[in-house]
């Protein structure tokens, strides 16, 4: 086992590790006990990110397990899927704690992490069909795994199409500043979504400060609350529906400053265009 020279301190391990901003799930119930066991992870073994993934993905298919038992079993399933959440915000931590980050060790966590979610909804809608007969389970089964797919692919495509247009801006601008006699307009893909909702910055600074981003109701907070506050309370089919219909809302939200986001740019490659044009 190798140690590193001079042991990390929870403080290292929260500035080098924590997100800026991050789901409150995250921030106020996974980080005080992820923090402290990456410090011990890192310090006194030599295990690596990609063996902590597989170690989260064990014990979310024995969540799966648990869930699928149905009964007394729901709060052990419960249980379980917490602690694989929080061994698998502490592989990525380590990656970044140590400089241990690659590409396929991104793409292991990503696959990994639909599997988990993939086998608990499975054996959480058939374990509770089968204990009560009731074919609604298994429609809520489907659903909550096309919701979770929905969300990490908009996420994905949201991010792409951000990358977009702030790629086709820079190159917009890049040709402007080889006129040093012309200048382009200060580039703002926000302004639209700030005229009409002011509030929303008051909002967002406000959480940042707890480092929670406004995102409230994302993929994770429905996972935790279909696969730990529905088990736990005995309301899988109410708790279900309600994150469900809340992180729609949410991804309808992101959608709609994405939109604004895209006419500012229209408005901007316009404005640039005019800039270039003889007088």
């Amino acid at each position: 086992m190798v140690r590193p020279a001079v042991p990390y301190t929870i403080e290292d391990v929260r500035s080098r590790t924590y997100k800026a901003r991050d789901a409150w799930w995250t921030v106020l119930l996974v980080d005080p006990l992820a923090g402290r066991l990456v410090r011990f992870v890192a310090n006194r073994t030599s295990l690596t990110p990609n063996q902590l993934s597989a170690a989260a993905l064990a014990l979310g298919l024995s969540a799966a397990g648990c869930f699928g038992a149905a009964g007394p079993w729901l709060i052990a399933g419960a249980v379980l899927y917490h602690l694989s959440f929080v061994l698998d915000c502490v592989d990525g931590k380590i990656a970044r704690l140590k400089g241990l980050g690659t590409v396929f060790g991104g793409w292991l966590d990503y696959v990994f992490d639909r599997i988990r979610v993939l086998a608990c909804a499975l054996a959480l809608t058939i374990g509770q069909f089968s204990a009560t007969d009731r074919p609604v389970y298994l429609y809520l089964g489907v659903a909550i795994v096309f919701l979770d797919m929905l969300r990490y692919l908009d996420a994905l495509k949201v991010a792409a199409a951000r990358r977009e247009m702030r790629g086709r801006l820079r190159d917009a601008r890049g040709a402007v500043a080889e006129e040093p006699e012309e200048e382009a307009p200060a580039a703002d893909l926000q302004e639209g979504f700030r005229k009409r909702l002011a509030w929303y910055l008051r909002v967002r600074d406000g959480l940042a400060r707890r480092r929670v981003r406004t995102h409230l109701v994302s993929g994770i907070e429905f996972q935790m609350a279909v696969f730990i506050v529905g088990p736990l309370c005995h309301a899988i089919i109410p708790v279900t529906i309600v994150a469900g219909a809340l992180m729609l809302v949410f991804e309808a939200g992101i959608i709609y400053k994405l939109w604004l986001s895209s006419r500012d740019l229209t408005r901007l490659l316009g404005e640039i265009e005019t800039a270039r044009s003889p007088a």
